[in-house]
């Protein structure tokens, strides 16, 4: 008997299946009965060739019974129930969270109630067990009719929405128990007889490494940001230099576990400043100024150096100008401090001035101004008109010692002290600087006069007074380059080429250009100096400029006065080290642009080793020239106020013309 919708009624019936030899066989199988036969007809026992897979649907599980087959149906009375509800699984923690969102297979750590259903930890294949659960259960087809069928009832096929909404013939009942057990092993996440191995899931060995994230918001960056223009110096270094701006602060971090990693490190600083933050177990146990050696916390120390040098380099620039007594400065220095070539400032600039200007503090007010407030004049001198001055980036004045200076003359008969040298001196960490700045003997001829000047200089020049010698068995008390780590010499050493005006025009106006290789082969300093005659144990950098002497004042050509003197490298730079490799030269050239005398301006880059030092020392302790700070500051933000209203100006005015 049908119901008008076409499916079959049975009063509170199940199929069930009377099987001889055995159960129903592959109970979860590929997909559901391709086909059906009959075996032992009188018992009514049907065996499936292919059984379902787990994800078949409900209509390809279910499979209508030919209706010779209905008589030896048998049927049985029960209460229908729900299939059974899944395991509840235990919540997942906080780090497996942060990872997945659902675990779909449990291993064998997590499984809290089956130990028949535990998994390997390793993330091995779960394969079907042929054998039935233990637990004192019924057999498969005794619990599948009890518990887990699915009616097909009158009511129920009639309120079904499942039934509903499939449509066409159905025979939900006769199948009911091989979907139930399907669809409680799906739930359960368990594999069946004759189906394929399912892989459990790959969690990670170790948690993901964390993005580079800076978690600091922008108002407070913002806020804490100081030199605006090298923000991006960090980078240029790297690529440059190879610097990264590290510190052992941050490896003392993480190696107690007070961090994870440089990203927590760098929300930590960005936390409250943009400086490395120091615990206060550090301060307690700072030594400054007690003379520790290398030890932790201290000053000078290891610690610090690779702070602010991962590298252990700084860039020192140096520079010497024959000024010609002129009153009037050049209206901009930047082209001389501040070459295009290279894209970054050095560390520490140091300028001699030789026949200087009048009005010194005029001078280095310029110098400051031009510098600009990333830098403090850590220590200036005068020899009569011979000027030395040392500017340093702010940030490093409390790595130096005081600083000491000394003079020679000379040229005893004259009351201006025109010929002579000027050195200054101190250290800086644990390496120990000379800068000499010198004025010897002019004329073309006057070579022996000048190696006496200089012989003079390394034998009278009573440096270090109170800094004590970082080597002191590698020092000399007749030469005092001797007793520093690093020297620099520079100045008008007045040396001349040995060849007529006529013959030095011709090569240059062969070579307009650098090549002035011609030109070095008759100059008086390179062949002195590889004779050991004078400044040994110096080199000089490649000369790729042309000579610096003689101009014409305000013009590019030489000197057209009657004297006619042959153009001449006076102005140079040489440096020494007491070890090899320290210093290396990264630029030598000669600022054509200057035209205020008759000398251009020299200068050269150059990339020093600092080693780390003692606190013993004494420190100059942050000491610098405030007063011409304020000074060159102050012109300088007035400067800048004056240029922006006459471009204001300049905009806002128009010129009418009639026509």
């Amino acid at each position: 008997m049908s119901t008008p919708n076409g499916f079959p009624q049975h009063s509170r019936a199940c199929v069930t299946q009377s099987m001889e030899g055995g159960a129903v066989q592959d109970l979860h199988a590929k997909k559901a009965g391709k086909a059906v036969r009959k075996e032992g007809g009188s018992n009514g026992v049907l065996t499936f060739e292919d059984p379902p897979s787990l994800g078949t649907s409900l209509n390809e599980n279910v499979k209508l019974l030919p209706d010779e087959l209905k008589a030896n149906v048998k049927m049985k009375s029960f209460t229908p129930r729900p299939p059974q509800k899944p395991r509840l699984e235990r919540a997942a923690s906080l780090d497996e969270k942060n990872w997945r969102r659902w675990r779909r297979f449990r291993t064998s750590q997590e499984s809290l109630t089956d130990p028949n259903e535990t998994s390997s930890s390793n993330g091995s294949l779960q394969e079907a067990s042929l054998s039935p659960p233990v637990r004192g259960r019924a057999s498969p087809c005794q619990q599948c009719c009890q518990q887990n069928s699915l009616h097909s009832s009158p009511d129920a096929s009639e309120g079904s929405p499942v039934g509903k909404s499939r449509g066409g013939p159905s025979e939900l009942g006769k199948r009911a128990c091989e979907i139930s057990s399907a669809f409680g092993g799906l739930l359960r996440g368990k594999a069946f007889a004759g189906s394929k191995p399912r892989l459990s899931q790959i969690m990670p060995a170790r948690p993901l490494p964390p993005m580079e994230l800076n978690v600091a918001s922008h108002a407070l960056r913002t806020a804490n940001r100081i030199d605006v223009d090298c923000l991006d110096y960090r980078l240029y270094s790297q690529h440059k230099f190879g610097r990264v701006s590290s510190s052992l602060s941050d490896t003392r971090l993480h190696g107690n576990g007070m961090v994870y990693d440089n990203c927590s490190t760098d929300s930590m600083k960005s936390t409250f400043s943009l400086l490395t933050p120091i615990r206060s177990k550090d301060v307690r146990s700072r030594s400054y100024l007690e003379g520790s050696l290398l030890a932790s916390g201290a000053l000078l120390g290891a610690e610090e150096l690779s702070r602010y040098f991962p590298d252990r380099n700084i860039g020192i620039f140096v520079a010497t100008w024959n000024m010609q007594g002129q009153k009037e400065l050049p209206v901009n220095l930047d082209d001389f401090l501040l070459p295009t070539e290279p894209d970054y400032a050095q560390d520490m600039y140091v300028i001699g001035v030789q026949e200087g200007c009048p009005d010194r503090r005029e001078w280095e007010i310029r110098l400051q101004e031009t510098l600009g407030p990333h830098y403090v004049m850590l220590y200036s001198a005068a020899h009569g008109v011979l000027y030395l001055s040392v500017f340093i980036r702010r940030d490093l004045i409390w790595f130096c010692s005081e600083v000491e200076y000394a003079t020679v003359t000379t040229r005893i008969v004259s009351q201006i002290k025109t010929k002579g040298a000027l050195g200054i001196c101190f250290t800086f960490f644990g390496t120990s600087f000379l800068f000499i700045t010198s004025h010897f003997t002019s004329g073309d001829s006057k070579v022996n006069e000048r190696k006496l000047d200089y012989n003079k200089t390394i034998q009278a020049l009573t440096l270090p007074k109170n800094v004590p010698d970082t080597n002191p068995y590698r020092s000399s008390s007749s030469d005092v380059t001797t007793r520093f780590d690093e020297v620099f010499w520079f100045g008008d050493f007045n040396f001349r080429l040995n060849k007529d005006r006529e013959t030095v025009d011709s090569i240059l106006n062969q070579n307009p250009d650098t090549d002035v290789s011609r030109l070095l082969a008759y100059d008086q300093l390179t062949s002195e100096m590889s004779r050991g005659t004078i400044f040994k144990g110096f080199q000089e950098a490649d000369i790729h400029f042309r000579p610096s002497y003689k101009f014409d004042i305000g013009k590019d050509s030489y000197d057209t006065t009657s004297k006619q003197r042959t153009p001449s490298y006076t102005d140079r730079v040489v440096y020494r080290s007491r070890y090899r490799d320290d210093i290396q030269a990264v630029k030598y050239s000669s600022c054509p642009v200057i035209k205020t005398s008759d000398h251009r301006p020299v200068f050269a880059l150059f990339r020093v080793k600092v080693r780390p030092g003692r606190d013993n020392i004494p420190l100059a302790a942050g000491q610098f020239d405030r007063e011409l700070y304020l000074i060159g500051i102050k012109r300088r933000i007035t400067r800048e106020l004056q240029k922006r209203q006459e471009q204001k100006d300049q905009k806002s005015s128009s010129i009418c013309s009639i026509s």
